[in-house]
Formats: C-alpha cells, structure tokens, sequence
C-alpha cells in the first residue's frame, strides 16, 4: 500500500488541511544538480568501506560460517535483539516526546534547569550507566548502603532496558524538543477553540506534525541499541553484539563474526525501513507567522505529576550514576589513591570530538538536501546506508578500517584523520536525523522565490536554506561531539601512537579495577559534555529567532 502524498489529516472540522502543511504542496521533484551528487558519493566514500568490506569478507566465508545464519542461537539472538530494542525505543520514545512536550508547553517553573538535567544522560556512556547500576542495587549495593533498603540486582533484559532506555531517550527529546519549538500554534488554538480537548489536539494535530522529528530520534535508539556493546555485556546480556565480539576475540576464524555483522545490518534495516514507511511523504512545514505558542496551565495534580516525572527521569539517569562515580572516587581518595587530571585525555577527547562533529556536520548536508528536496529511491537508499553503518558493532567497523587501510592506504593507517573519518561516518546519522528534522520544516517556497529572483541553485542553498537549517544542523554536531567523546572501540584500534581520550582512560581504569580514576575520568568526561548538551537543550527557546 503506497503511502499519501501528504500528512495524515486532522479530524477536527478547522484542520481540514493536513496538519503540518496548511497552504502547502509537497516539493516537486526534480533532478538534483550533478554536484549534489558528488559531494554525496564523496561523503559516502568512507561510510561504504566497512560495509562493503564485510560484505567482500561475508562473501568468501566458509559453509561453515554461513551455517551459523540457520543455527538456533542466531534465530534466538534476533528473537532477543529484537525484543530489547523494540523495549527500548518504546520507552525512550514515550519519554523523550513527554518531557519535551512538558518542557516546551506547559508553564512548569525552571524549564531551562529542567531542560539541561534532562538531556544530561546524553554525557553518560551506556557502559557507566550499566556498570552505575549493577553497582547501586543489590542487597550490597550504593542504594542498601545508603537507606538500608535491598533493591533487585539489575541484570540481564531488565538491566540492559533500563540501561539503554536512559542512553537513548536524550534522542528523541531533543530533536522532538527543537520540532515543537518551530511548530505554529495556530492550528492548535483553532482546534481548542472549536471545543477539542487537549489529549485530542496533541493526537491529532501535533503529533501529525512530529513525525518525522520523533521518527528520527526513536531510530537513532533503535540503532544505537543494535550497536552497543558495552551495557548489553555488562549486564549480561546475550544481544549481536556481545556475541560478535566473542566471536572476534575467541577465534582464529573470523568470519563467523563477519556473518553475524550483516544480520545485524539486515536487522537494523527492517528498523530503518519501518520508520520511512511511518513517516511517509508527506510535508510538515507551515506558510502561517510563527509565533511563540500559549503555555499550557497546569492543575496542582498535574504539576506534581510533571515534576514528579522529571525527577524520577533525572535521577535514576543522573544522580545514580554520579552518585556511584562519586562514591568511588571518595574511596579512592581515603586509602590515598594516585588520582591527577589527565589533561592528555581531555585534550584528545575534544580535538576527536570537534573534528567528527565538524566533518560530520558538513557530510550531512548534500545527503538531506537529497532526501528532503529531491527524494528518490536512490537518495533513500544513500540514507538508509548511513543508518545502517551506526547500526554496526563499533569493533567490526574499526576491524574493517584497520584491515583495509593496512592492505590499501598505509600511509593514512593509525592517523588523526582517519580517526575523525571513521567518528563521522559511525555518527553521520545522528547529524543527517537533526538536521533533516529541520530542513522537513522549512518551507520549499522560500527557495522557489530566491531562484524566481535570479539567484543560482547554489546561491539559493547558501544565502536561503543553511540559515534556515542552521541549528538542526548545529544540533546533529553537537551530538556527534558527544558521542565521539564516549567512543571507545574504534579509538582503541584506530588512535595514533600516543593519542589517549577520556573514554580510553576510563576503560583502561576500570579493567586494571582502579575505579577511583576511572571515576574521576567519567566525571570529567560529564563535566566537558555539560557545554554542548546545554546548548542542545536551550536552543529550542531560540528557535524563533532564526
């Protein structure tokens, strides 16, 4: 069944029209301009390497490997990955669009110190969170120490869930955030005029409105759960991932693993496929003045319900994880630990995270010009490819680079710039997802009338549609930057001689079980995260200023 050509209708009698398009058609489609498409294939270049090498590895694998498609344990480790990330993305949905909305429309006090604790999580490496919470509930857990009280030891499905529902929630909050804020308030005043109650206007006329924005960050989770590897191991839990790895670091014969790795990317494109077919085609942009919208007034039980909610959400992903980093830190300070600042670490951490997040931001940009303004079967595909290389395992990707580059490029092998290369192409999707929820919203109109007035496509592009892009865009780098700062496996393989990250350093620590500084490193790494995550989380404020 084909999807419509515009957005799903709202069914009260004002919005006749669809919900996010009022006055507006779908962009036309025309021929992309050659250069478009060169800059594309040159960004791609790097992303298709890891895939096309496991594919090359995948199609000379023995029968044996290829027996492990049919084997029970690989139906049951998709039955399992399956069934984690669909819990996942549920609950990191549910409470990414809740907390945006709650902080965007209603008249909550302290929103922008709410806004930066909420998105905080976002700082924390999944494998912290994981190793935070094994280490705060138990009968001898951080928890019973401190009330008294034994919780239930974290681990397994529960554990990796919660885990990577706190991971990947700060996603979907912050491209649904920066969504509402661009959405005109019209609409929704007209509906409530005409007796609509408000449950109904949020079904019904913004959420229509969301789509793409919402899609975008709950398959970011998706992927982001079919990838890690670091929550699911140490809360043992059998996923892709932690098998792959075995099956890296067990055998002589890798390709076993190999196989295993273009599962996944089977996987994570069922996962990609269904959030195009949800979002479908049609336009979510507005011809009407945008304007700052009425905030909703909450009731008393309201108000402690929303504040009881970002509460719970802030401190089950924040304070727990500080408060156990913290605990071990005083430890170590006590029995006399050595602890310094690795001024090294932040050093590396900044100059790789600036470095993806600005390569990151520019390929992203000739590839959403595609999808949005001429989409096609061939841009949706050259989309679906960046999704799928954040899908992968990180080791399978550093493994695929480090084989390549040995066999064809050794002058580049263990440099600084194919370090940034491979950051920006694992972490490409995270820059296209935010900036391509912005440019959906930008009126096509706009461009129409510059090139109606003479101006050239590029000039058009330049002086019209970057600015209007411009924070989505600035918004996918700086989650490129705060990923890349928690990356480990591809800088333990791909780093120069002597290039060190915090991420590095708290793996380091932690497996020598010297958790004082692995401490003080994850404590760090928050502490240099706060900067770009509270400008994610204001910039929906300002979004009318653009």
């Amino acid at each position: 069944m084909t999807q419509p050509e515009s957005v799903v209708e709202v069914d009260i009698p004002v919005a006749g029209t669809p919900a996010a398009a009022v006055g507006g058609t779908a962009p036309s489609r025309r021929r992309a301009p050659w250069w478009l498409w060169a800059a594309t294939i040159v960004v791609l270049v790097p992303v298709a390497v890891p895939i096309l090498f496991l594919a090359a590895r995948a199609l000379g694998a023995t029968d044996a490997a290829w027996n492990t498609l049919w084997s029970f344990r690989t139906l049951r480790l998709i039955g399992r990955s399956f069934v984690l990330t669909g819990l996942v993305t549920a609950s990191a949905t549910v409470i990414g669009v809740g907390g945006a909305w709650i902080l965007a429309r209603t008249d909550i006090a302290f929103t922008r110190f709410w806004g930066v604790v909420f998105a905080l999580p976002l700082v924390v490496p999944s494998y912290v969170l994981a190793l935070s919470f094994v280490s705060a509930t138990g009968p001898r857990g951080l928890i019973a120490d401190v009330t008294g009280f034994a919780t239930p030891h974290l681990i397994g499905l529960p554990g990796a869930w919660l885990a990577l529902t706190i991971a990947t929630y700060p996603y979907v909050y912050l491209i649904t955030a920066a969504a509402i804020a661009k959405i005109d308030p019209a609409l929704e005043e007209a509906a409530r005029s005409l007796g609509a109650s408000p449950s109904r206007v949020f079904r019904t006329v913004i959420l229509p409105q969301l789509r793409p924005a919402v899609g975008a960050g709950a398959l970011l989770a998706a992927l982001y759960t079919l990838s890690d590897f670091g929550a699911v191991s140490l809360m043992r839990f059998d996923a892709f991932t932690r098998v792959i790895y075995a099956q890296y670091s067990g055998r002589l014969d890798r390709t076993p693993a190999i196989v295993l790795s273009i599962v996944l990317v089977l996987v994570a494109g069922v996962f990609i496929w269904g959030e195009q077919r949800t979002r479908g085609k049609g336009t979510y942009f507005t011809r009407s003045a945008m304007r700052p919208p009425a905030r909703h007034q909450l009731s008393t039980a309201q108000r402690f319900g929303a504040v009881g909610f970002l509460g719970v959400t802030a401190t089950i992903g924040v304070l727990v994880p500080v408060a156990v980093l913290l605990s071990w830190l005083w430890r170590g300070i006590t029995i006399g630990s050595d602890l310094f600042v690795p001024w090294k670490a932040i050093g590396g951490s900044l100059t790789a995270g600036a470095l993806a997040a600005a390569l990151a931001m520019m390929g992203a940009i000739p590839i959403v010009i595609l999808a949005v303004r001429y989409a096609s079967k061939a841009t949706r595909w050259v989309e679906r490819s960046v999704f799928m290389i954040f899908s992968l395992p990180h080791i399978t990707i550093a493994i695929a680079v480090v084989a390549f580059t040995i066999r064809y490029a050794t002058p580049v092998y263990q440099s600084i710039l194919v370090l940034g290369l491979v950051y920006a192409s694992m972490f490409l999707a995270q820059a296209t997802s935010a900036a391509k929820a912005s440019l959906l919203q930008v009126n096509p109109a706009l461009e129409d009338a510059s090139r109606s007035l003479g101006k050239g496509p590029i000039a058009t592009y330049l002086r019209v549609t970057f600015p209007l892009m411009a924070r989505g865009l600035l918004a996918g780098g700086a989650l490129v930057f705060v990923t890349t700062l928690k990356e480990l496996p591809a800088t333990l393989l791909l780093s120069p001689p002597g290039f060190t990250t915090l991420a590095v350093r708290i793996w380091s620590a932690a497996d020598e079980g010297l958790f004082a500084r692995a401490a003080l490193s994850s404590l760090i790494l928050i502490g240099v995260s706060i900067l770009p995550v509270y400008y994610l989380s204001i910039r929906p404020k300002h979004v009318l200023d653009t």
